[in-house]
C-alpha cells in the first residue's frame, strides 16, 4: 500500500505501507528486504517479505520509482498501516538496458556482465565477500536467520553463487559452522555473525548452548496452543479402527482411480467423508462458543494439518460435503504443496469448522491432538499396525489397526456425543460400502 505525497523540491514520492491482510491480523514481521535504497522498482514488483502469524506475504510497490528510504529494518516489527518505506522521483542505481542481466536481485548474482558467462559454469564452492549483500533464496535468508549463521560464510555449489536452503543447512551441520567456507583474510570464521543467537557457555555448566530466537509463527503457534489448553475444558476419548477394508479397496482402485482422476487415493478423503457423515449425525461436534451462545454450522469445511520447515498449518478444505472423493484428495494434495512451498493465501487457513491431524505419517502410535480453537474438535489418526485381533470365541488375526483420537470441548459436547461420533467415523472406515452411501 502507498500513499502519494510531496518532498523537498517538489519531488514525487510515496509511503509504502503494510496493506490490510486479514481481520485477525494487525501486524508482522520484516523477514526481508528484497529491494535496498536507491534500487529502481516497477509497479507490482515486491519490495520485502512480511512475516505474518499464519502465512508469509510479500509487499509490493504500487508505483514504479526509486526505493528512498526503508523505515524498517528486518526482523523489526511493523503494523498494519504503517509506513516501511519511502519510494519517489531521482537519482538512483535504476537499470539500463544494457547492464540488467547484472542487476542484483534474488535471483540473479552481482557479476560483471563481461564476466558473468565465463563464471556461469564453473560449479566450484562460492562465499560472498564481507559486507556484500549475497544473492539467496527466501528459504536460505530465513533458516540463515533462525540459526544465526552470516549468509557470507556460507558455501554454494550453484554454477550462479545462489545460496540454497540445502547448502545452509549443510553449513549448520558442519562440527564448526563456517570453517570450511571460501578463503578469507581471519585465520578462522566465528561460528555464527548474530551475537544474540550465536552459541554461549552455559553461566551453569559452562556447556555449549545455542539460542534462537522464536519465529513469529512459532511464538503464535506456542500462544494459542496455550490459549487453548487454558480456556477450553478439553477431554480426549480413543478408538481403534480396522484398515483391512479401506485398504483392500483402495489397493483394487488405487489405480483406475489415477487414471480417471490424475490424483492418487489416499486414506484421507475416507477419513473427511466418514467426518462429514458424523458430523451432520453429532452437530454440536462441528459448532463454535461465542460468549454465552453455540453457534452451530450447516456447512463442513476440514481442517487438513500440514507439517512445513516453519511449524504446522492448517489450510481448509470446503465444502467437503459437497465434493466427491477425488475433489478431496485434490484439494489437500494442492493446499499441502502449496503449505510447503509457502504460498499459502490467508484465504486457504480461515473458517473450518473441525480439524483432522494425521500424526501416523510420522510413527505416531497414539496421542491426544489439542483443539484448533475456536474449533470444539479434532480428530487425531495414527500409525497403522499389524496387531493380533480377536475375529469371535475362536479365532485371532492379525489385521491392520489404527487407533483414532477425538479431543473435544466438554462445556458443550458431553461424552456420549464424543463416544458416538468417533464409533461413527470407526463404522463408517471398516464399511466403505456404507461410507460411499453417505456420500
Amino acid at each position: 500500500m502507498m500513499t502519494n505525497g510531496m518532498f523537498e523540491e517538489g519531488i514525487n514520492v510515496a509511503e509504502i505501507k503494510v496493506p490490510e491482510l486479514a481481520e485477525s491480523i494487525t501486524e508482522g514481521t520484516i523477514a526481508q528486504w528484497l529491494k535496498k535504497p536507491g534500487d529502481y522498482v516497477e509497479k507490482g514488483e515486491s519490495v520485502c517479505e512480511l512475516e505474518t502469524d499464519k502465512v508469509n506475504v510479500e509487499i509490493m510497490a504500487e508505483e514504479s520509482g526509486v526505493l528512498q528510504q526503508l523505515l524498517a529494518n528486518e526482523g523489526d516489527t511493523v503494523a498494519v498501516g504503517q509506513a516501511i518505506a519511502i519510494i519517489g522521483e531521482g537519482a538512483a542505481s535504476a537499470p539500463t538496458a544494457a547492464p540488467q542481466a547484472a542487476q542484483p536481485t534474488d535471483e540473479t548474482p552481482t557479476v560483471p556482465a563481461d564476466r558473468a558467462e565465463q563464471q556461469a559454469p564453473q560449479p566450484v564452492a562460492v562465499a560472498q565477500a564481507p559486507g556484500q549483500r549475497p544473492v539467496a533464496s527466501p528459504a536460505a535468508r530465513k533458516m540463515a536467520r533462525e540459526k544465526g549463521i552470516d549468509l557470507t560464510q556460507v558455501p554454494t555449489v550453484d554454477p550462479l553463487g545462489r545460496v540454497r536452503k540445502q547448502d545452509v543447512a549443510s553449513f549448520a551441520a558442519q562440527p564448526a559452522a563456517g570453517s570450511q567456507a571460501a578463503p578469507q583474510p581471519a585465520p578462522t570464521a566465528a561460528p555464527v555473525s548474530a551475537p544474540t543467537q550465536a552459541s554461549a557457555p552455559s553461566a551453569e555448566s559452562g556447556k555449549l548452548v545455542i539460542r534462537e530466537k522464536m519465529s513469529r509463527r512459532r511464538q503464535t503457534i506456542a500462544k494459542r496452543l496455550l490459549e487453548v489448553s487454558q480456556s477450553t475444558a478439553m477431554l480426549t476419548t480413543f478408538n481403534e479402527i480396522d484398515m483391512s477394508a479401506v485398504m483392500e479397496l483402495r489397493k483394487r482402485k488405487k489405480d483406475k482411480f489415477l487414471e480417471e482422476h490424475d490424483v492418487r487415493l489416499g486414506f484421507m478423503s475416507f477419513f473427511v467423508k466418514a467426518t462429514v457423515a458424523a458430523l451432520k449425525k453429532y452437530p454440536y461436534v462441528n459448532a463454535e462458543i461465542q460468549g454465552d451462545e453455540i453457534l452451530l454450522k450447516k456447512y463442513y469445511d476440514i481442517g487438513v494439518a500440514v507439517s512445513t520447515d516453519e511449524g504446522l498449518v492448517v489450510p481448509v478444505v470446503r465444502d467437503c460435503d459437497r465434493k466427491n472423493f477425488a475433489e478431496i484428495e485434490r484439494d489437500i494434495a494442492e493446499l499441502a504443496a502449496k503449505a510447503r512451498s509457502n504460498k499459502l493465501s490467508l484465504a486457504d487457513l480461515q473458517g473450518g469448522t473441525f480439524t483432522i491431524t494425521n500424526g501416523g505419517v510420522f510413527g505416531s502410535l497414539l496421542s491426544t491432538p489439542l483443539l484448533n480453537g475456536p474449533q470444539v474438535g479434532i480428530l487425531g489418526m495414527h500409525s497403522i499396525k499389524l496387531r493380533p485381533v480377536a475375529i469371535d470365541e475362536e479365532r485371532i488375526e492379525n489385521r491392520p489397526m489404527m487407533y483414532v483420537a477425538l479431543s473435544y470441548d466438554h462445556r458443550i459436547i458431553d461424552g456420549k456425543e464424543a463416544v458416538g461420533f468417533l464409533k461413527t467415523v470407526k463404522d463408517l472406515i471398516e464399511n466403505p460400502e456404507d461410507l460411499l452411501l453417505e456420500s
